[in-house]
């Protein structure tokens, strides 16, 4: 099994994925796309080495306080669920857990799409190359619930990206997406948490104050 503590920080493993993604760099029709919260860190990264745009897509894992860790599905802006009834059943999750469960993620769901783009448009995706980024694919729910998300705006090409992640959430991913860049895939996987020295909460107040410096860098007003 590789070594855990793999990237030490967030910072580290977005110049590590972004590294795999150059093929994209300088392109005029490109677009990140992060989640919130820890992806948003990442996804800084990644648009400063491809020199693209920044948008976030804000997506709610579905899981139970008990295996926090573990998804049986996700929420995404648009409207967008994602489930995976085996998820469910090996959680022994009846329908009535699982509605309370979506209810109050769909709340902090239009609660932090409201935060973090109080008075911020859209960076349009339509016709263009979406790249997905999160911090890490577990199970892949919340990718592929923003995957769903993004191809509801027609991008010409979408790319998921995540620096580390299962092998079964990039084969699942690999059915939704155009192409999958995933640089570690330990066998056997673990929490993503596991993978960094470094893995905190990204505080919102840090999510909404990098997602205004990429704003004010693409206008011009600012520098990576």
């Amino acid at each position: 099994m590789q070594a855990v503590n793999h990237f030490w920080d967030r910072e580290h493993a977005g110049q590590a994925l972004a590294s795999e993604l150059l093929a994209y760099a300088g392109r005029t029709d490109t677009v990140v796309v992060a989640l919130p919260n820890g992806g948003v860190a990442i996804g800084v990264e990644v648009a400063r080495a491809l020199r693209a745009p920044l948008d976030f897509c804000v997506v709610r894992k579905l899981a139970t306080p008990a295996f926090p860790e573990f998804a049986f599905g996700a929420l995404a802006s648009g409207g967008v669920r994602v489930l995976d009834r085996e998820a469910m059943a090996q959680l022994r999750l009846s329908d009535d857990e699982a509605a309370d469960i979506l209810a109050h993620e769909r709340a902090d769901l239009e609660r932090q799409e409201a935060l973090f783009r109080p008075a911020r448009p859209l960076v349009p995706v339509t016709g263009r190359i979406a790249i997905l980024v999160d911090d890490g694919a577990s199970t892949g729910a919340t990718l592929r619930a923003a995957a769903a998300a993004a191809r509801l705006q027609y991008p010409k090409r979408l790319v998921v990206a995540a620096p580390v992640g299962s092998s079964t959430a990039c084969a699942l991913l690999g059915a939704v997406a155009d192409e999958v860049v995933c640089p570690v895939r330990p066998e056997p996987f673990h929490a993503v948490g596991l993978w960094y020295v470094h893995f905190p909460e990204l505080p919102e107040h840090e999510v909404r104050e990098l997602l205004e410096h990429a704003e004010a860098t693409a206008a011009g007003r600012g520098s990576w």
